[in-house]
């Protein structure tokens, strides 16, 4: 990883790393501000961006989206019309995740949306099995709304969304045989993680969510047919009957206050686990509201918080790396809705598409990103981006400043001297330098 000078409070670089970790980045003009106003205020205003309104992000118009037809499932013996519904479904996945990249560009509230983006990794759910990015939506918008509050509030809420109950199978969930897949994930990615439970957890906890189903308009239901009401010992609690108790009883556990604490500044910060004393700092706070606001601040707010090994703890996922691009050097989110630059593939080569994880793990940190295929996809995509960018805060100064001129457009402290001697002798050319500079390690850590 990079290595760094200290970030101090109340200094632009402590600051710098802020607005990367609760946001996208600073514009130079951001950081100036945050910068007089200091490292607690900007703090306060981050947080109280978590779920309040965003006039800029929701101007960017929500694509047409179709709910599941009535008679979806009749639709299968006829092959025409499965071909058009599947073109139609295809191209909402493009305006959808177009749509919400133009959100994290355009949001004023950075920290409301980048709290959006971990929870999705958090509670990992993909359209390519759930297929109606209409109800990908309904998920995203839930993550936005509810995401800074009460956490177990949030996973009963994301539990009965009808995005998770498809993806887990919920479908195939009955009393005469419990499909596991919830229960299991529950427990393991969502609240508590490995080693905290046992398989007996799982198989109680399985018969507890029999019969839930994705009802009518994709409301939630129980069906009492297929729901067993005998009743469970889970985590050793007797009497459970319902999958709300259970999810209650796991987001309030013990394992739990270590685990989302370890799971939040994991990506906030740097990788840790659920015995770091770090999180052993966070999780007596966290344990007394469950609140993920207040989570968040403790976060930012804690001395480790601002050191060399948060500064260069994190490799940039690639949906930070673009957004963070795009709002660096100026693009707007009608910019992506107007299709500048052309983003194509890009997500899809630098291994990340919004909406669409690869698996209930969802995406690895760090040097899962660091593939020679995703630095060639980094690199066409900062080329193609400086070439459609206005470079002038860099072009119109003398050649040898424009090192400099990068890194503060960048929001980069410092540049190491590697770097700094390649991107000198490409001073000549801002479209090569800034380019380069997009794929230093500097830009590439968060």
């Amino acid at each position: 990883m990079l290595t760094t000078t200290p970030p101090t409070l109340d200094t632009t670089d402590g600051i710098a790393l802020l607005y990367r970790r609760a946001g996208f980045g600073a514009s130079p003009s951001e950081l100036s501000a945050a910068v007089a106003a200091g490292y607690g205020a900007t703090v306060d205003r981050l947080i109280a961006g978590i779920g309040a309104p965003d006039p800029a992000a929701d101007a960017i118009p929500v694509p047409a989206l179709m709910p599941p037809p009535a008679d979806y499932r009749r639709l299968k013996g006829d092959p025409a019309a499965v071909k058009a519904l599947n073109r139609t479904l295809q191209g909402e996945r493009l305006a959808l995740v177009t749509w919400w990249l133009a959100r994290m560009v355009a949001t004023t509230q950075p920290l409301g949306e980048k709290l959006t983006f971990l929870l999705h990794g958090q509670f990992p759910t993909a359209v390519s099995k759930v297929r109606f990015p209409f109800y990908m939506h309904g998920q995203n918008q839930l993550f936005r709304t509810l995401g800074g509050g009460d956490f177990a509030t949030l996973t009963q809420t994301v539990s009965t969304d009808p995005a998770m109950l498809i993806w887990l199978d919920a479908g195939t969930d009955k009393a005469a045989d419990p499909n596991e897949n919830f229960a299991r994930e529950l427990m393991e990615r969502f609240t508590m993680g490995i080693g905290t439970y046992t398989e007996a957890d799982v198989r109680a906890a399985a018969y507890c969510f029999t019969g839930w189903r994705v009802g009518p308009g994709g409301t939630f239901t129980v069906d009492a047919r297929t729901h067993s009401t005998a009743p469970q010992t889970i985590l050793g609690t007797t009497g459970l009957t319902t999958g709300q108790q259970v999810i209650d009883l796991v987001t309030r556990s013990e394992a739990s206050a270590r685990f989302v604490p370890a799971r939040l500044w994991s990506h906030l910060a740097y990788p840790v686990t659920t015995d770091d004393p770090v999180v052993r700092d966070l999780s007596a706070g966290y344990a007394q509201d469950r609140n993920v606001a207040s989570l968040v601040r403790a976060i930012l707010e804690h001395p480790q918080f601002t050191t060399p090994t948060t500064a260069g703890g994190l490799v940039k996922q690639p949906t930070e790396y673009v957004v963070g691009a795009l709002r660096a050097l100026g693009f707007s989110g009608a910019d992506l809705l107007g299709g500048r630059p052309r983003l194509g593939t890009t997500m899809a080569d630098m291994g990340q598409v919004l909406f669409d994880p690869p698996s209930v793990g969802g995406w690895a940190q760090n040097q899962y990103w660091l593939s020679t295929s995703a630095a060639l996809a980094r690199l066409r995509f900062a080329g193609e981006l400086c070439r459609a960018a206005d470079l002038s805060p860099v072009a119109d100064v003398a050649p040898g400043s424009r090192v400099d001129a990068a890194a503060e457009v960048l929001s980069i402290p410092t540049w190491s001297t590697a770097t700094a001697a390649s991107l000198a002798r490409a001073s000549g050319d801002p479209v090569t330098l800034m380019t380069l500079a997009l794929n230093s390690p500097e830009y590439v850590t968060n």
